[in-house]
């Protein structure tokens, strides 16, 4: 299993963060997401999940993932 971090602009409540962790959470290979509101931190857990597919959840979620 690898961890990968990446940092989320837009989310403001709760309801963000549901919405990103249900969108990557759907993806093959993820066995775990976790979010911080507070900083924008995503952290998803699992194997051969690529960067881009965790990019289009979160766009597909209305977010978008910062450098």
């Amino acid at each position: 299993m690898s961890v990968k971090t990446y940092t989320v602009q837009g989310m403001t409540c709760g309801h963000c963060v549901s919405s990103v962790k249900e969108e990557v959470g759907e993806l093959a290979g993820v066995t775990g997401v976790e979010v911080d509101l507070a900083s924008g931190r995503l952290d998803v857990v699992g194997e051969g999940v690529t960067d881009d597919a965790v990019r289009l959840a979160v766009q597909e979620a209305g977010y978008e993932i910062v450098a």
